[in-house]
C-alpha cells in the first residue's frame, strides 16, 4: 500500500472487497458504428473481463498506500481508446464505542498523548458514536499502461465534525510524486488493522506536502528505493528566552526496501535529515539543529494464515514524524534558561499479529510503545512536569466480511499515558463498526 497494492492483495485484511470488485466500463457510443447482436462469444466475454482486470489493477497501483483505504471502487470507468480512466468511490463507516477510565473524548482516533491524567468526578465512562470516518475519493489515470501515465488520486474524510478534510492530493508521472500523501520516511503498508483511525500509537504514517521520486529495481522488481523532499512538520517547545521560527529547509527522507514470496512480504530501511531552526532571544540571532531518524519496518507471511506487522524507529528531533507525538512540542525543547534548545530524543515501536481463520473471518493483536527523553534546565531541574513521557498502546480485534461490500467489527484498546513527574492516566475502549464499500 507495485510496492503498494501488490503486497496489500495477498495480506491486508479484506482481500474479497478490495481486490475483486466489478467495475462498469462507460465507452462513449458512436452511432456511425455498426450495431453488435446482443450475445457475445466467449472470445469478446474474455477480452472484456481481462480489459477490466487491467484497469482494476492501474487504478489500484495508483491509490494511496492506507489499510483503511480501499484499492477500487465498483464504479470505474475507461474513455474512449482505453487513454482514460476514472474511479469514483470510497466508503461509509459507522462506529459506535464506550471508554472507562479516563476516558477519551475523541469517537475517531484514540490519541494515547491526549489521555487525560485527571478527570472530573463522576466522568469516568462515555459512549461515543460517529460516522466521521467516511471516506470518499476520485482516482484518475491518463495515458495508462505507457510510459507517460499519469496518475491523480484525491481523497478527504469528515474528521473535522461531518466538515470535509483532505486526506489525499496528488499527482504521479513516472516515478515522481507531487502533492498530499504520507511521508517517504513513513511504511503505512506496514500498519495492522484497526477499527480506530489512529491506530499504534508509534506508528510513522504522517502526511505531508512533498516532492518524491521512486523507483523499482532487481530482476523481479523485489528492490525499491525512493527520496523526496517534504514540507516541515514541526513542533518545539519554546522557552522563557527562546522561540520558535518559520523553516527554510524542506525535509529529507529516503527508503530502501526489499520484497519476497511476490511482494506478501517485505523489510524497509528509512530515514530522515531535518533542519531545526529556533531563535535565541538573548542573543537576537537564529540557530538551527540538524534532525534524524532511523526506521526498520516491513510486512511479514510467518505461517499459514498468519502474517506479522512491525516497525521500530529512533531519532533526535522527529517527535512530529511519530504519530502520538505530532503537535506535543517535542521536535526541540529549552536546554537551558539562557535561550538554548536541543533535540528531543525519541523511539517507537510495535508489532502486530493477524490471523485470517477463512475469507470472511480475520482477527489481529498489536503492542505499541513511544518514549521521549526531554533534555533538563542547566542545574538538573526538569522543564515539564506533566509533560508527556511516555505511552503505551494494546488493541485486539476481530473482523467479518458479511459480504463482498459490507464489513462489520469489534475492538478492544488499552492505552496508557505516563509523564514527566510521573502522573498517568488510562483509558479502555471497547467499539464496534459497520462498513460499506462502494
Amino acid at each position: 500500500m507495485s510496492l503498494k497494492y501488490n503486497y496489500r492483495k495477498t495480506m491486508i485484511l479484506l482481500p474479497a472487497l478490495f481486490c475483486s470488485v466489478p467495475f462498469a466500463v462507460a465507452q462513449k457510443y458512436h452511432p456511425e458504428e455498426p450495431h453488435h447482436h446482443a450475445f457475445h462469444s466467449q472470445e469478446h466475454v474474455a477480452e472484456v473481463a481481462e480489459h477490466e482486470a487491467t484497469m482494476r489493477e492501474a487504478l489500484e497501483n495508483n491509490t494511496p498506500v492506507d489499510f483503511q483505504m480501499p484499492g477500487t471502487s465498483r464504479f470505474a470507468f475507461a474513455g474512449r481508446d482505453n487513454k482514460f480512466y476514472l474511479s469514483i468511490g470510497g466508503y461509509a463507516k459507522a462506529t459506535a464505542s464506550y471508554d472507562f477510565g479516563n476516558p477519551l473524548d475523541n469517537p475517531n482516533e484514540f490519541i494515547t498523548s491526549r489521555i487525560p491524567t485527571v478527570s472530573s468526578p463522576g466522568n469516568g465512562g462515555l459512549i461515543q458514536f460517529s460516522a466521521m470516518q467516511t471516506h470518499l475519493c476520485l482516482n484518475f489515470l491518463a495515458l495508462p499502461h505507457t510510459a507517460d501515465q499519469v496518475g491523480v488520486f484525491v481523497g478527504a474524510n469528515f474528521l473535522n465534525d461531518y466538515a470535509p478534510v483532505l486526506q489525499f492530493a496528488y499527482i504521479k508521472y513516472r516515478g515522481f510524486e507531487a502533492g498530499y500523501d504520507y511521508s517517504v520516511f513513513s511504511d503505512p503498508a506496514a500498519l495492522p488493522p484497526t477499527i480506530d483511525y489512529e491506530g499504534p500509537n508509534a506508528s510513522s504514517a504522517i502526511q505531508t506536502t512533498l516532492l518524491s521520486y521512486t523507483r523499482p529495481f532487481g530482476k523481479k522488481k523485489e528492490w525499491k528505493v525512493g527520496v523526496g523532499a517534504e514540507l516541515p512538520v514541526y513542533s518545539v517547545t519554546p522557552g522563557d528566552n527562546a522561540a520558535s521560527v518559520s523553516q527554510r529547509v524542506p525535509d529529507i527522507p529516503a527508503f530502501l526496501q526489499y520484497s519476497w514470496g511476490e511482494g506478501a512480504s517485505w523489510v524497509r530501511l528509512s530515514g530522515i535529515v531535518r533542519n531545526l531552526l529556533y531563535r535565541d532571544d538573548l542573543l537576537e540571532k537564529n540557530f538551527n539543529k540538524v534532525g534524524w531518524g532511523v526506521q526498520l519496518s516491513g510486512m511479514a507471511a510467518v505461517g499459514p494464515g498468519l502474517t506479522a506487522f512491525y516497525q521500530a524507529l529512533y531519532g533526535r528531533g522527529i517527535a512530529s514524524h511519530i504519530q502520538d507525538l505530532s503537535d506535543c512540542g517535542l521536535d526541540m525543547t529549552p536546554a537551558s534558561a539562557e535561550g538554548r534548545m536541543s533535540l528531543v530524543p525519541a523511539w517507537g515501536g510495535f508489532l502486530g499479529l493477524q490471523y485470517d481463520f477463512s475469507r470472511k473471518v480475520s482477527a489481529s493483536m498489536t503492542y505499541s510503545h513511544v518514549r521521549t527523553y526531554a533534555d533538563r534546565y542547566d542545574g538538573g531541574e526538569t522543564v515539564w512536569g506533566d509533560q508527556y513521557r511516555y505511552a503505551q498502546y494494546a488493541v485486539a480485534n476481530l473482523f467479518w466480511n458479511v459480504t463482498d461490500i459490507v464489513q462489520t467489527g469489534i475492538e478492544y484498546i488499552y492505552g496508557r499515558r505516563v509523564n514527566y513527574d510521573g502522573s498517568q492516566g488510562h483509558d479502555n475502549r471497547v467499539q464496534a463498526m459497520i462498513q460499506v464499500n462502494f
